[in-house]
Parts: structure tokens; sequence; C-alpha cells
């Protein structure tokens, strides 16, 4: 099963899919608004509330906007979903290191917010950029 097998929601599948994976796009960029809180049983534990962080648009007849994002953390939403099957690792894209931003590389059954890190003097994101790139759990 290849891994366009496993996901729905693919923007354009030619571009996205890479000889080492298959490149995930960006939906929507999350700011904590308010904390979350995680306690040792579980009692306690509550989502962290999440502001949807401004699109701004280049030039006024564009059809997509982008994110200016300062140094600092957010969440990131992605367009696809996977289905059910084998854990798969899910890491940053190259084109986002190279530019100062990461995200953890983690093995992943779902594709919930995903935590980017963004430093120096932040980075821009067009809407549905490929931010993130998707691998079999063996790598490839």
């Amino acid at each position: 099963m290849s891994l366009t097998d496993r996901v729905e929601g693919i923007v354009h599948e030619e571009t996205q899919s890479r000889d080492r994976g298959l490149d995930l796009t960006l939906k929507e960029v999350h700011e904590i608004a308010e904390p979350g809180r995680v306690d040792f049983g579980g009692g306690e534990l509550a989502e962290a509330e999440l502001s949807a962080h401004e699109r701004t648009l280049r030039n006024p007849g564009d059809e997509y906007g982008w994110w200016y994002l300062d140094t600092g953390g957010y969440l990131l939403e992605y367009n696809e979903t996977l289905t059910e099957g084998e854990p798969l690792t899910l890491q940053t894209r190259e084109a986002v290191r190279a530019r100062g931003a990461f995200h953890p590389t983690v093995t992943v059954e779902d594709l919930g917010p995903m935590p980017l890190w963004v430093g120096g003097n932040g980075i821009r994101l067009k809407e549905n950029a490929r931010v993130s790139t998707l691998l079999a759990s063996d790598g490839r």
C-alpha cells in the first residue's frame, strides 16, 4: 500500500509525492491563546484554547493568503488526514527547516495539531504550503 492510499485530502498529488514520501500541506496556523493543562492522573487534563493566526494577502487579487509568523511557537493544521493503518513517520520538510522553522519528528497514526517552532526573524508560510513530509515507518 502506498502513502497516497493512506492519505485523504491531498491538494495536488503530483507535486506532493516525493521519492522519499508525501509532503503535507498547511491548512491553518493556530496560536495558543490560553494554556492547556497536563497532570499525573489525567483528572485535570484540559485542552489549550487556540486562536487562528491572521492570514494576509500579499496582493489584492491573490487567491491564497500568507501567515507572517514571528519567532515563537504555533500549532499547524494540515489539509490532509490519515486513514487507519500502520504508524508513519512525520518530519519537517527540508525547505521549512532551511528557513529557520521546524517541528518534531514523530510517529503518527493521525494528523492532529503539530507544534511548529519558528526561530530567527520569523518565516512567511503561504496557505497550502508543503511544510511536512510523511514517510512510511521504515523510512521509505
